[in-house]
């Protein structure tokens, strides 16, 4: 994908199970990365910058953005990847301490808010830039809590609140910032399995309702998000693309 050739990407989250592979892909592609995260995963391929930080500290952005800004003199791509939460993310509903919602709303929701608006302000002085905004099914579609019967678990309320935000706000920067030249957009991607993370019974359920007859893969997110990042996307802002096997076509 040559129109990605030497632009400078910020992801957020790098270090993650997705943000790992979307730096390789973006690598392979050309793309000067520069990775953000609390810790710095080891890679294959370490062709990129690395900037520790906690993405949801205010104060933390503000040094990513001044660091990027010192070392290219540009911005040309951000992907917000990271995936901050409370250590009692996933609690069941009715248990959710009013404190704990206030929390993550701020470390995920607010903190897309204030980088994007950071780096939409070089994009616009540029006028060029991409941002890709990571939602989820689950933004768009109501939650099937059958897939976590067996084994009492749930899906964390503010997750379907945070991310059903971020697709909206996304379409709202679209709106502002398509004078300007910039484009944002959303990949929602569906189920992703981590088997060391997820009980049997939620694979296998979840596997059987999708139209794919299966759970999707980290590998197969990577490429929506390089897509949406290049020149080959250049008419596409403000869309949310579903990465999720046909989840939300049933």
């Amino acid at each position: 994908m040559s129109s990605l050739k030497n632009k400078v990407i910020i992801i957020t989250g790098s270090s993650g199970l997705l943000g790992q592979l979307a730096t390789a892909d973006l690598i392979k592609k050309g793309a000067k990365v520069i990775g953000t995260d609390i810790h710095r995963t080891d890679f294959k391929d370490n062709s990129f910058d690395f900037f520790e930080g906690n993405i949801s500290e205010k104060e933390d952005i503000d040094q990513l953005i001044t660091y990027a800004k010192a070392t290219y003199n540009r911005i040309d791509g951000l992907v917000n990847l990271a995936y901050p939460r409370t250590n009692d993310w996933g609690t069941k509903f009715e248990e959710i301490p009013y404190t704990s919602w206030q929390k993550n709303v701020d470390m995920q929701l607010n903190a897309v808010f204030y980088i994007c608006q950071q780096v939409l302000e070089i994009m616009k002085q540029q006028n060029s830039g991409a941002i890709v905004n990571i939602a989820s099914i689950y933004g768009v579609v109501g939650n099937d809590f059958s897939l976590y019967q067996e084994y009492g678990g749930t899906s964390p309320a503010a997750y379907s609140a945070i991310k059903g935000g971020i697709i909206n706000f996304s379409r709202y920067l679209a709106s502002y910032y398509g004078k300007n030249n910039v484009r944002v957009n959303c990949v929602s991607p569906g189920g992703i399995i981590d088997e060391k993370q997820q009980h049997p019974s939620f694979i296998k359920r979840y596997s059987e309702k999708s139209p794919l007859g299966r759970m999707g893969r980290p590998e197969e997110i990577a490429p929506a998000i390089s897509f949406l990042l290049s020149d080959d996307a250049s008419f596409i802002t403000g869309h949310n693309l579903m990465v999720d096997g046909g989840w939300t076509s049933i």
